[in-house]
């Protein structure tokens, strides 16, 4: 048997072709985004991890546990983004993590990789849409149910009027929401004290102190909430057939995009539990806002705080906003490509998917209605990671597989970071378990369901046009060339 024989063998997928009315219907909008955009696409995917979520972290490994947690995912973005601008560079078709799998591990590589990372990005905008509803409702005093189905409504709405519009909202409520996290941290440097980081009491764990109350398993039980100041940086790539020049603009985006991420992580988590206290902001929805209410800061409503709190809404704004956007980019990839049932890419006149848009939008709305942020965190962050680890096992395989593939990027270390991020994302996945095992079990059933999907049908009505299987099919093409 020939290596491109034992290649089939190993895929074993069947494609159909469709007419030009098939892909006519499933077309997006080019040029709408150039590298500000897409930088700015990039902090709006991840903003809202400033304003919410990270302090759950606090309660599981303490400020200690969570800033070694931090620099750990930390390290792990940025090696991977690093890779990433050299995938998205080579490989620019909407489907992101899910196209740079399938050119390196086939039709199963792509499909397990899509698969995950459509789990974390409908699932990341349920959790925002919690955090959302706490901050709402310390300024109005209701949140809840009518306020998660107000904004899935609006914001779904403004992204079916139209990709280039979306973008540009989308950059105008990502300023208006770092302006609230500089407000915010000016605000707090006055009351900074180093003691308030460590307040919360050590347990009787392995290596508990003042430093780590929760033991050095608490470093790990921190991890995805660490995750939560980077989540969905990766969600760029998604927006390839959109941008204007992919090949300079994505490595531009990407990494621009994590370095303002890495500020701004840095002074948050400084800041915020340096000035009010780790014991105060370990279990609250509205973190920022309640740091500057606390008595070791202002002990009490200011100007600041106001602002925080009605301006600090446009963060979670904005990464709702956006994840919405890389959701229905992913399920429209996987659906065009046959992966998904092909009637959640078509597309309307304005070339939005509106079925990839509507439909991931009602199971998250659905599942925003259990209230639990911090849970629906960990769902994401299971996705999210396992995701990280298949793409990077990507760009390993691709790069000793390919070497002469064109790259108009190419990663700094190459497969060395890769490899980093690869053995960080692992770590990750399994420290979502440390928290609440029943949750990922859960999730992975859903998962194992998908896999069941695609093994025993969609497998074998694979759509021979979409841009992912025409690559693969040029590839194999080339190396029957070379085995003749």
């Amino acid at each position: 048997m020939t290596e491109g024989d034992q290649r089939r063998a190993r895929q074993s997928v069947d494609h159909e072709s469709v007419g030009e009315e098939y892909l006519e219907n499933r077309q997006l909008r080019s040029g709408a985004a150039g590298w500000v955009l897409l930088v700015g696409l990039g902090v709006a995917y991840v903003i809202s991890g400033d304003f919410a979520g990270w302090n759950n972290g606090l309660a599981q490994g303490g400020w200690g546990g969570l800033l070694i947690a931090a620099i750990l995912m930390a390290t792990m973005y940025t090696t991977m983004v690093f890779a990433l601008a050299e995938l998205s560079s080579t490989i620019p078709t909407a489907g992101g993590g899910y196209g740079f799998a399938r050119r390196a591990m086939g039709p199963w590589g792509g499909f397990l990789t899509g698969t995950a990372i459509l789990i974390e990005y409908a699932i990341a905008p349920a959790a925002i849409a919690t955090f959302i509803g706490a901050y709402v409702e310390s300024l109005v005093g209701f949140g809840g149910p009518l306020v998660y189905l107000l904004f899935y409504a609006i914001f779904i709405g403004i992204h079916l009027y139209g990709v280039g519009e979306a973008l540009k909202l989308m950059f105008a409520i990502t300023a208006v929401a770092a302006l609230a996290l500089v407000v915010f941290m000016v605000g707090m440097i006055p009351h900074f004290d180093p003691a308030n980081l460590f307040d919360i009491a050590p347990t009787d764990a392995a290596g508990a102190s003042p430093f780590l109350p929760f033991g050095y398993l608490g470093i790990w039980a921190a991890l995805p909430y660490a995750i939560w100041f980077f989540l969905a940086i990766e969600g760029v790539p998604l927006a390839a057939e959109e941008s204007r020049n992919p090949s300079r603009d994505m490595p531009r985006g990407l990494i621009g995009g994590m370095l303002v991420l890495l500020v701004f992580a840095a002074f948050i988590l400084t800041f915020g539990p340096g000035g009010a206290g780790s014991s105060t902001l370990q279990d609250v929805g509205d973190p920022l806002p309640a740091a500057l209410t606390a008595p070791e800061a202002y002990g009490g409503q200011t100007i600041f705080s106001g602002f925080v709190n009605v301006v600090g809404l446009a963060g979670l704004i904005a990464s709702f906003f956006s994840i919405i956007f890389a959701y229905s980019r992913q399920t429209f990839a996987l659906s065009r490509a046959g992966y998904l049932p092909r009637v959640l890419s078509l597309t309307g006149r304005r070339r939005t998917p509106f079925m990839a848009l509507l439909v991931p939008g009602v199971i998250g709305f659905l599942l925003s209605l259990t209230g639990q942020g911090d849970l629906l965190i960990l769902i994401a962050v299971f996705g999210a990671t396992l995701s990280y680890a298949l793409m990077m096992l990507s760009h390993i395989v691709l790069r000793r597989r390919e070497p002469d593939l064109e790259r108009p990027y190419k990663t700094p270390g190459g497969t060395l970071t890769s490899g980093v991020a690869l053995v960080l994302s692992l770590a990750a996945i399994v420290a979502g378990f440390l928290v609440d095992p029943r949750v990922l079990i859960g999730t992975a059933v859903v998962y194992a369901i998908a896999i069941a999907y695609f093994g025993l049908y969609s497998r074998h009505h694979l759509v021979a046009q979409a841009p992912e299987e025409e690559f693969a099919a040029i590839e194999e093409a080339e190396s029957e060339l070379v085995e003749n």
